[in-house]
């Protein structure tokens, strides 16, 4: 049994796809879906002429506008591997979705379109990566239009990021036209043949070695003399490969191909399974938590609403990461000190489920919630029990007032803000003297405003008012000596807003860092805080 268990663990591999918008994030995870026989055929993100979509955006407002705004859960297996991909949204105004996923895996894989190389949220991806040392997987895409020459995003990748990069495989061909990948370990050229399906089927190949009279006889004497000449030079000049620093976060595997049409993607996919980490241990605050301590415990890092539109239901997303979940067993609720069944448990092809009796380390599973978890909540069995660690909170930089245009609709618009606060899409603030008729609702970027009111006219069939506020500054409130803070007892509240969170917590909103600073000095027993204080 122990065995079985430690083997369920080893072939678990749990990683989020990071990149800046439009780099092909959410197409390289579905054509690993693709190659894993999760699905027969990839939607393109902005097919119009098929109406087909990716898998992983499975929001309405995500197929209309081609991006993603929530982080997707998608599970299958390949040569022997249970894989978890975590496809998580690529612009910053969904940067902190993006950053609670990155506490759920144990590896990244990291898309650079090869034409723009790093961009400005790659870097902040890279950064939170970075802090908490997980591997970074980098996959160069795009390589089916012209880009930038591969030994400069190689060095661009070094500089700009700081990490030392080791390329797995290397372009054949001529900068956007190239034929194939040579693979470094291997030592062949896989040459791909024409695609004539735009990318919605497996891409065919044949291999060669490489130096060889075979690879001579199909290539043209110019590709083997340059491929010659940069294997040569990455062999004698670059990296050493050093798997251990891999483990460390501090040297990157590098991978070259087009998700869109499907080169080198499935060469990436091998590779990465084989030199991917298996789940690791998570920090406590009772010491380390080994992924196969036989006590089951988990913590949650996401939820949802209205998954299925129809029945409103809510779930929450737990990473597993020590010992056997099993379908209705009792655990213990950390947070809210009690005993809880976890049952209808479900994992997940995006939108599609279904419903588990199982699940080990590593393995992502869904929760039928009616509003016992939050983010960061820990359940784990066992007589001795603890706390994982706790997850970022980002102060919000826009704000605007919110109601409801029709005050019938004021319950569900109620309902709808409300969960929509408990995803950690929107954080929800009242003015201190005026009714819940309208609320302040605060967000990291301000097109979280376009979906806030996009959801709730289709989910809860609410429309809303939005009026933008001039705010960008919040801070939370306490004196030194332990007195309420109110509007009343604050020099200079009128200058900027007074407001409350859920819990009903004093909060400042301010136009900026100048007013700020005129705040705390003309109030001398005041403590601002960026983020909640419990």
């Amino acid at each position: 049994m122990k065995k079985n268990f430690e083997e369920e663990i080893k072939r678990r591999r749990t990683f989020a796809i990071i990149s800046h918008p439009d780099a092909g994030k959410t197409t390289l995870t579905e054509k690993l879906l693709l190659y894993g026989g999760a699905i027969h055929l990839a939607g393109s993100i902005k097919s119009r002429k098929t109406q087909r979509h990716a898998v992983s955006d499975w929001m309405e407002i995500e197929k209309q506008r081609g991006i993603s705004v929530t982080s997707s859960v998608l599970q299958f297996d390949y040569n022997g591997c249970r894989i978890n991909i975590l496809d998580t949204p690529g612009h910053q105004d969904f940067s902190e979705d993006t950053y609670r996923t990155l506490m759920a895996v144990d590896s990244a894989v990291m898309v650079i379109d090869a034409a723009k190389g790093i961009e400005a949220q790659t870097k902040k991806l890279f950064a939170v990566c970075k802090e908490r040392n997980i591997p970074i997987f980098t996959f160069v895409n795009k390589l089916d239009r012209y880009g930038k020459a591969p030994l400069d995003l190689m060095e661009e990748i070094e500089t700009v990021l700081g990490i030392r990069a080791y390329p797995m495989t290397w372009p054949v061909g001529v900068d956007g036209q190239y034929r194939g990948v040579y693979n470094r370990l291997e030592k062949t050229i896989e040459l791909f043949a024409q695609d004539n399906t735009h990318g919605q089927k497996e891409r065919e190949s044949q291999k060669y070695p490489f130096p060889s009279d075979e690879a001579a006889a199909v290539l043209s004497e110019e590709d083997y003399s340059n491929l010659e000449f940069d294997i040569d030079l990455l062999d004698t000049a670059g990296e050493k490969w050093q798997p251990e620093k891999v483990a460390q976060g501090k040297l990157t595997p590098m991978f070259f191909g087009s998700a869109m049409t499907n080169f080198g993607v499935q060469n990436f996919l091998e590779e990465y399974l084989r030199l991917a980490p298996p789940p690791q241990p998570h920090m406590s605050d009772k010491g380390i938590i080994a992924a196969d301590n036989p006590e089951f415990s988990a913590f949650v890092f996401k939820i949802q609403a209205n998954m299925n539109p129809a029945h409103h239901d809510r779930l929450a997303f737990i990473r597993i990461c020590s010992g056997k979940f099993t379908r209705n067993m009792p655990v213990y609720h950390v947070q809210r000190d009690k005993e809880i069944k976890l049952s209808q448990p479900q994992q997940f092809l995006a939108q599609d489920r279904q419903i588990i009796d199982e699940a080990y380390p590593g393995d992502i599973v869904g929760l039928f919630d009616t509003g016992t978890f939050s983010i960061g909540d820990t359940i784990c069995e066992g007589k001795e029990h603890f706390k994982f660690a706790d997850f970022p909170i980002f102060p919000p930089e826009k704000f605007a007032r919110v109601s409801a245009k029709n005050t019938m609709k004021r319950k569900q618009f109620m309902k709808g803000i409300a969960q929509l606060t408990q995803e950690g899409a929107v954080q929800l603030f009242e003015q201190a003297g005026l009714s819940t008729e309208s609320y302040i609702v605060g967000t990291v970027g301000k097109l979280q405003f376009d979906v806030l009111e996009y959801r709730l006219k289709k989910e809860y069939n609410v429309d809303i008012d939005i009026v933008m506020q001039p705010y960008e500054v919040a801070r939370w409130l306490s004196y030194k000596d332990g007195s309420p803070v109110t509007p009343e007892s604050l020099k200079g509240a009128e200058r900027g807003m007074f407001v409350y969170d859920i819990v009903k917590r004093p909060v400042l909103l301010l136009n900026n860092e100048w007013a700020l600073g005129w705040i705390l000095n003309n109030n001398p027993n005041l403590i601002l805080h960026e983020t909640p204080k419990e």
